[in-house]
């Protein structure tokens, strides 16, 4: 540094700055506001193709609940591991699965399930969702490892991580 002239000097100590606020903003950005989500099987298909690269907002929730049909990301409640699935149950509601359709507290009409790639015709349920928790089901309904079959069924409000916004990779599309 001796050698440069202090113009120069000046110069590189401003871009270095400005580097290190660039970076500070990007990794504050990644750690608060969004999440890369990786769904690397086929149990969302074809609303997210296989593998695919995602990203989810993570202030989705901050100020509202999430809704039924949100395409989330949240810790699975018998791993430690990340799963992207769509909400159906919200807390309080009696859940149930009959020839593959899926109603609600007794609700004799099925949920809308447009978005359902590959139909599962198993039956499941009546079960109600506790209080600040969720029932939650792939797309692709025959190939998903959801809360039909875990040990511990419901995803807690607290590890719901955001909502899923865009997929980026193979294609870029929203998620509905």
């Amino acid at each position: 540094m001796l050698f440069l002239s202090k113009k120069l000097r000046e110069y590189i100590i401003d871009w270095c700055k400005q580097f290190i606020i660039a970076i500070v903003f990007v990794l504050f950005f990644y750690w608060f506001v969004i999440l890369n989500a990786n769904v690397p099987t086929g149990s969302m298909q074809n609303t997210i193709q296989t593998p695919s690269r995602n990203i989810a907002f993570r202030l989705s929730y901050l100020f509202a609940e999430p809704q039924r049909h949100d395409v989330v990301i949240f810790s699975a409640p018998d791993t430690a591991e990340l799963y992207v699935k769509r909400i159906i149950g919200l807390p309080g509601e009696v859940v149930e699965i009959r020839e593959g359709k899926v109603y609600i507290n007794g609700s004799e009409t099925a949920l809308d399930d447009s978005f359902v790639d590959n139909p599962s015709y198993e039956d499941w349920g009546p079960r109600r969702v506790p209080e600040l928790h969720y029932f939650v089901l792939g797309d692709n309904r025959a190939n998903s490892h959801d809360s039909r079959e875990w040990y511990n069924t419901y995803v807690p409000r607290a590890d719901i991580m955001g909502k899923l916004v865009f997929s980026y990779y193979p294609r870029l599309q929203l998620i509905k």
